[in-house]
């Protein structure tokens, strides 16, 4: 299944300066692939698509962003819905 996950933080809670936007996911949580990762960085909000075995990965894969970051994760498809 495939997800889009809207990460924000405020700017007290910024990584910038504790390792970055890398250390706000676990790019080793099993059952998650890392597809792209965007970021509107002045907004403090990142975007990432992955690909995931279940939502329980996810959470997993967001664990290390949990205590400074609120995440909307939502289902999305590259196929076209036909009626």
């Amino acid at each position: 299944m495939l997800f889009l996950i809207t990460q924000t933080h405020t700017p007290e809670l910024c990584p910038k300066q504790s390792g970055g936007s890398k250390t706000l996911y676990n790019a080793s949580a099993e059952g998650v692939k890392l597809k792209a990762m965007y970021g509107a960085f002045s907004q403090h909000v990142i975007y990432y698509v992955v690909e995931a075995d279940s939502l329980q990965a996810v959470h997993k894969f967001l664990d290390p962003g949990f205590m400074r970051c609120t995440c909307v994760i939502t289902p999305v498809s590259e196929e076209p819905i036909v009626q």
